[in-house]
């Protein structure tokens, strides 16, 4: 049987045989492309092999890459669309062209799948006369199973990049239930009779920014296969989800769901939505993206949620998806080694972002069928409004509306998200301006020449100078300015490094640098202030960084590495860094994790660190091309603008990553490491905080004073604090149980004494009154016993805490069989004392930040409960 693994292995090895390196598939985070979301093409990861910006390792390359398209509306719809698929892909950059691409397309799918050449049908740009001859002179393609498609013209992956006319390959599965019917189907159609099974892309053009094209420097060849496609017609199947790539999800869907594709309709949709879905999701959260309500975390929560939506069609209301990882790993976990080593990280994943989701979605459900009661298309204000607090993707909130044939504004809710994003991207940018002392604007110049990695010290030039975003030529003492150097040892912010300071220096000159920022083109900008004598334009002075600082920085620096690798040795290989600071007080490293670390597990992580330091080990930097970095095995923080050729920082047998900061020579000058803090900042997010060198040992120093002062207090020795707190909370727990006891006769008297304050109003015994000077749990336990007591009746207490008010309603179960509702009555007079409250109908509560409103609450409640008693 041709299994999509005998596939995959066959086409690469096939291309092997013709002189083409097989590499493995790249992440699905785009490297070093900010016009990337999101890896969606088999040649997206070459894209500066096509453009001549980097050599590539081969001039012919095959590979198998992993990929996503977020466009899912055609989803379990036709046979051809997933969200994730494998692309198989040829590669020539300058080498083979038309000719050899076409042949060698046709080769394997006749000779090697043995696929009938009457079936197959070709497609050409129009007047691509060059490919036309190949298919019909070289190949054998009669003329009449040629044709040419306007939209055979295959546009950048991104907003630029190469692109060119292309050949696609059609198999003609004949009459069927996915034949549209028409006597002029033919290839291009959008039924599934005429199924694409391969593409070839002769590149020659690349998109620029502004739209046009240019020429590359040679012409490309990329072409693709779609896996999922070939394996489901190679297995004679109607679709990629009856084949052995989705068959183990489908079974394991069957067991908790009791539902088959063999059902039709809604329920075969959901259930091809839920496989094809929960596998993107799988890969998504196997490359170390965390679910999110921005960019690929979006993407991976929407895909998510979506599915969990289709789970209700199947009648699963709880946490599902999850289930499905065992079947996707087996199917998977050899040819794509990290679904294996990450599976728990990505079942814990799953489960909480369910879990949330579940809590969200009953609120914005009932929400959002309030809202549909209208029967008028849904504002675009209550899509954004469901999106902003609820979580609710605008395209299941549009899903869900269609059902109940109303429409709703899109371009009235992409306008609220992108004022949103305005807001927030202008309240970023004024912070970002004021911290770094204003804009300033240079035109095109050279970049500034970085000596930082040297040394601490050089003699530079004022290439500009600054006042307040304005260029002048002098600035004067006790005025602040921004200095561009033609070179400089200071380290701009940058990969989580803070800036360098220091001082500028010449004859009775001084100025400090307070802080170090990116300019424009590559420069260095200098924010300082001028301490003694002018700053002209022009001169020439000293630059001396604050090399203790710079010390600090570096170890700082050095064990963030070290850290990032004893997390991924003693948590697992699936963290990945998604943040950090570094600075020299400090680092703060956030990475993608699903729980807590235990206890254990860091200071495990800690005493590898310090292993490293002890051991003393070289820190080796150096440059190299990008392709080669990742080769080497260098981990990139992918969210980072890398250029063509990167530094990598290595520590032999324990780290390697890429990194453009400062670095200690050796791990031991790192001096102590110590851990101070682990926390969650997100869903799937983590962060943990630390201290090294001197600022290390001052913390331990605190940890000290602080145990002395505590083992004064208990009157005993360090060692002894544990004992001693024992025994102290076993004291405090019988004083509290006395306490207790004392407030429960206290609270059985004061009951004795109000229930007589009870009125009856329309046959119905009510007591409503302040009680002062209780805590809630006092309040609580009187409510209890007047209820008791009074058998039949409502009790409505209140009392005022500090800056605060509460109030509690009991009903009894009969005067609730008879329509009074505990939980009515706090939401009607809460409000009167600032604040929310609820409950069932035998008992309700709420607080607010009005005490002098209490009286008022109480008084309106008895009104509201008169009135219905007496109605």
């Amino acid at each position: 049987m041709w299994t999509s693994a005998r596939l995959r292995e066959s086409f690469l090895a096939f291309f092997e045989e013709k002189d083409h390196l097989r590499l493995p598939s790249s992440s699905l985070i785009p490297v070093n492309d900010p016009t990337l979301l999101l890896i969606g093409a088999g040649m997206a990861p070459f894209k500066s092999y096509f453009r001549g910006e980097e050599k590539p390792p081969h001039v012919r390359i095959t590979t198998c890459q992993k990929c996503v398209r977020a466009d899912d509306s055609n989803v379990g719809v036709t046979a051809r669309h997933h969200t994730f698929f494998e692309m198989l892909g040829n590669f020539s950059f300058g080498d083979y062209f038309k000719k050899e691409s076409i042949e060698w397309a046709w080769e394997y799918l006749t000779e090697r799948l043995n696929l009938d050449p009457n079936r197959l049908w070709v497609t050409i740009y129009p007047g691509d006369m060059v490919a036309f001859n190949h298919w019909n002179k070289d190949v054998g393609v009669p003329a009449e199973r040629i044709s040419e498609l306007e939209d055979n013209f295959w546009g950048p992956i991104g907003a630029t990049g190469p692109c060119g006319p292309c050949s696609e390959i059609y198999y003609d599965r004949g009459e069927g239930p996915w034949w549209c019917g028409r006597t002029e189907c033919a290839p291009g159609c959008n039924c599934d009779r005429y199924l694409e099974i391969w593409n070839l892309v002769f590149t020659g053009l690349n998109k620029e920014e502004d739209g046009s094209f240019s020429d590359l420097p040679r012409p490309c060849i990329d072409t693709g296969a779609g896996l999922d496609r070939i394996t489901f017609l190679m297995q004679g199947k109607n679709n990629p989800y009856e084949t052995d790539a989705f068959q183990p999800a489908m079974l394991a869907l069957k067991e908790f769901s009791g539902h088959t594709l063999d059902e039709g309709g809604r329920v075969a949709l959901a259930l091809k939505i839920i496989g094809d879905h929960t596998r993107a999701v799988i890969f998504l959260l196997a490359d170390g993206i965390s679910p999110s309500n921005e960019g690929r975390g979006y993407v991976l929560r929407r895909l998510l949620r979506r599915a969990m939506r289709f789970g209700r069609v199947l009648g699963i209301h709880g946490t599902f998806l999850e289930k499905l990882v065992p079947a996707f790993v087996a199917v998977y976990g050899e040819i794509y080694p990290e679904l294996a080593t990450r599976e728990l990280h990505v079942t814990n994943v799953l489960i909480q972002e369910q879990q949330n989701f579940l809590r969200t979605l009953e609120q914005g459900e009932h929400l959002l069928q309030s809202l549909l009661q209208a029967s008028t298309p849904l504002s675009g204000t209550d899509v954004f409004r469901l999106y902003d607090t609820y979580g609710f993707p605008h395209e299941l909130t549009q899903e869900i509306a269609a059902e109940r044939g109303i429409q709703i504004d899109l371009d009235g809710f992409h306008k609220a998200l992108e004022e949103a994003r305005e807001r927030s991207r202008a309240d970023l940018e004024k912070k970002l301006d004021d911290a770094r002392g204003g804009t300033i604007a240079v035109s095109h110049e050279q970049p500034s020449e970085f000596l930082g990695y040297q040394r601490t010290g050089a003699h530079a030039h004022v290439v500009h100078l600054f006042r307040q975003g304005m260029e002048v030529d002098e600035a004067h003492e006790g005025e602040g300015a921004s200095v561009i150097l033609d070179r400089t040892p200071f380290y701009a912010e940058g990969g989580g490094q803070v800036g360098d300071t220091g001082i500028f220096k010449s004859g009775e000159l001084l100025v400090e640098v307070l802080d170090t920022q990116k300019g424009p083109h590559d420069t260095i900008v200098h924010r300082v202030e001028i301490r003694r004598g002018s700053l002209k334009k022009g001169a020439e002075l000293e630059a001396i960084v604050d090399a203790k600082r710079r010390g600090d920085i570096m170890r700082h620096h050095t064990a963030t590495h070290l850290l990032q690798a004893a997390l991924r040795t003693v948590v697992g290989a699936h963290i990945t860094q998604t943040g950090s600071l570094v600075a020299p007080d400090r680092l703060r490293f956030d990475f993608s994790h699903y729980a807590p670390l235990t206890p254990e597990q860091i200071e495990t992580v800690e005493r590898l660190v310090n292993e490293e330091v002890l051991r003393n080990q070289a820190v080796d930097k150096r440059e190299m091309s990008m392709s080669e970095a990742t080769a080497a095995g260098a981990l990139a923080f992918f969210e980072e603008k890398y250029a063509d050729r990167v530094r990598v920082v290595t520590v032999e047998n324990f780290s390697k990553e890429l990194c453009g900061g400062t670095h200690c020579a050796r791990t031991g000058d790192i001096g102590l490491f110590k851990i101070t803090s682990e926390s969650a900042i997100a869903a799937g997010q983590r962060r943990i905080e630390a201290v090294c060198g001197m600022v290390a040992l001052e913390a331990v120093r605190t940890y000290e004073n602080i145990l002395k002062t505590v083992s004064q207090d208990l009157k005993t020795t360090p060692t002894e604090i544990p004992g001693s707190l024992s025994r102290l909370k076993e004291s405090l727990k019988r004083t509290e149980r006395q306490v207790e006891e004392l407030g429960e006769k206290l609270s059985a008297q004061r009951a004795g004494d109000l229930v007589s304050e009870s009125v009856e109003v329309g046959g119905v015994k009510l007591l409503a009154t302040e009680v002062p000077g209780v805590t809630s749990d006092g309040l609580s336990r009187l409510g209890d016993q007047l209820r008791d007591k009074l058998q039949s009746g409502i009790v409505l207490l209140g009392t005022r805490n500090g800056e605060g008010a509460k109030l509690m309603c009991w009903v009894t179960k009969d005067l609730v069989g008879r329509g009074y509702s505990a939980g009515n009555v706090i939401k009607a007079v809460i409000p009167t004392i600032g604040g929310k409250g609820g409950g069932r109908p035998e008992f309700a509560q709420g607080g607010g930040n009005k005490p002098d409103a209490l009286s008022q609450a109480l008084t309106e409640a008895k009104s509201l409960i008169s009135r219905q008693a007496e109605g």
